[in-house]
């Protein structure tokens, strides 16, 4: 297992181009943000589709990294996404993972992405991990 700063770091240094923040890692579960700038809206005042998808990614590998610990190879294999509602334009998206299983070579979670301001989620993601054979042991 890996803890929070771990990954962290982690993340800022084979990630440079990310700009989500690791809140919380633990008990199979993470939690990102990100801010929103002008480069992640979309036409008609919403963030883009590939800006929650990258939050939602980045929140499935943090919880898998706390939970395997450090193993740069495991990727997604899968990502579905289901858009709920329109994010608030320019404000904060966080991600809640949840990871529903952790198999010897699989890893299954689901992520809720919100809008700062909102209740309500404005996105529902499943996605699938594939983690390396190196990392049995």
């Amino acid at each position: 297992m890996a803890d929070k700063e771990q990954i962290a770091r982690f993340i800022k240094t084979e990630f440079p181009q990310t700009r989500v923040v690791v809140e919380a890692v633990g008990d199979r579960c993470a939690t990102v943000s990100q801010d929103v700038g002008e480069a992640d809206l979309r036409p008609g005042g919403t963030v883009s589709g590939p800006t929650l998808m990258a939050i939602a990614d980045v929140a499935l590998y943090v919880a898998l990294l706390g939970e395997i610990g450090i193993v740069p190879l495991a990727v997604t294999t899968s990502l579905t996404i289901n858009f709920l509602r329109k994010p608030e334009a320019r404000q904060r998206i966080r991600g809640e993972c949840r990871l529903m299983k952790v198999g010897k070579t699989l890893a299954i979670g689901e992520v809720s992405l919100y809008s700062e301001g909102l209740a309500e989620p404005v996105a529902h993601v499943v996605g699938t991990y594939s983690i390396p054979p190196a990392h049995l042991r």
